[in-house]
């Protein structure tokens, strides 16, 4: 309960600013739509306006707050917004329908995995190529640090035209890039722990005659696997986002991406907030998943979390 303490306090606060924004953020529409329900409201002169914005003028009609919770498009829901238009959409949809969010993350879900799957094995078999040879260290870990310098937006149009233009459409484009966004973290990760044991534990090995694969397998991969862990939290999160990206240049009908750019197009804030308030709660549920599997694995090693 004391771990949970911290966390409350932060997340009450976040809402409490949130709640508080959605007053000056919202006031000039609502100012609008009350004066066409011929509501009293004081304008706004050109000063205020640069001066203040939202905040003159909310301070000026504290009668209009009321409204500017319960807009249809406002400029920035109101929690209890988000949270109804999510509980319509999670739960009062079956998860078939196109307007369940059940069924646009499991879309945005299963290329999350994929790539994910291919991120991870691929940055376990750079790590140990790097840390057991040389020439790989020198040459795969700075164009693997300079591969995070080129912008996801950038690059994910770039990958799924290439890949559209050989027929390869679908699923495995968006995973490509989620594998993309995934691997860097297990690389630096494992890296780290293959070369966690210090001096004193390889030359033990060494005195008993160890071969290089029984060093890895009997210290090197162990001491690794609370660093994978760590990596895996940060990989799995990164996922997720690089198959919400994939979704945006696409024009895509299915997927959290999907659905914000819907709402985006529409005018339908309420619909891209939702999404993102489905996806942050997705990327939570797979980092809490992870968090377990390391406590668990590790207890049965004896060991405890980096």
């Amino acid at each position: 309960m004391k771990s949970l303490l911290p966390i409350l306090t932060v997340v009450g606060a976040i809402i409490l600013f949130w709640i508080v924004s959605v007053v000056p953020m919202n006031m000039h529409l609502t100012a609008d739509l009350a004066q066409r329900q011929d509501i009293a409201v004081t304008p706004d002169t050109p000063v205020a306006r640069q001066e203040y914005s939202g905040i003159g003028l909310a301070l000026r009609n504290p009668q209009l707050f009321g409204m500017t919770y319960t807009l249809d498009r406002p400029r920035l829901p109101s929690p209890h917004q988000v949270a109804v238009e999510m509980w319509n959409t999670i739960v009062m949809q079956n998860i078939t329908s196109r307007r369940s969010l059940v069924y646009h993350g499991w879309v945005t879900l299963s290329a999350t995995l994929l790539g994910f799957a291919i991120g991870t094995g691929l940055g376990i078999l750079l790590a140990v190529g790097i840390v057991y040879n040389r020439a790989m260290d020198m040459s795969v870990m700075p164009w693997a640090i300079a591969s995070q310098t080129i912008p996801i937006l950038a690059l994910a149009p770039m990958i799924i035209v290439m890949l559209g233009a050989i027929g390869i459409q679908g699923l495995f484009p968006k995973a490509v890039i989620s594998a993309y966004l995934s691997f860097f973290p297990v690389v630096v990760g494992m890296v780290k722990g293959l070369r966690s044991p210090d001096g004193m534990q390889l030359d033990l090995l060494r005195t008993y005659y160890a071969s290089p694969a029984q060093g890895f397998w009997k210290l090197r991969l162990p001491a690794s696997v609370p660093y994978l862990f760590a990596s895996l939290k940060i990989g799995i999160s990164a996922s997720l986002v690089g198959a919400i990206v994939a979704e945006l240049p696409t024009g895509a009908r299915a997927g959290f991406g999907a659905r914000m750019l819907v709402g985006d197009q529409y005018g339908q804030p309420l619909v891209t907030w939702a999404a993102l308030f489905a996806a942050a709660l997705t990327a939570a549920a797979l980092v809490g998943f992870f968090s377990l599997a390391e406590r668990w694995t590790l207890r049965r090693m004896g060991m405890h979390a980096v």
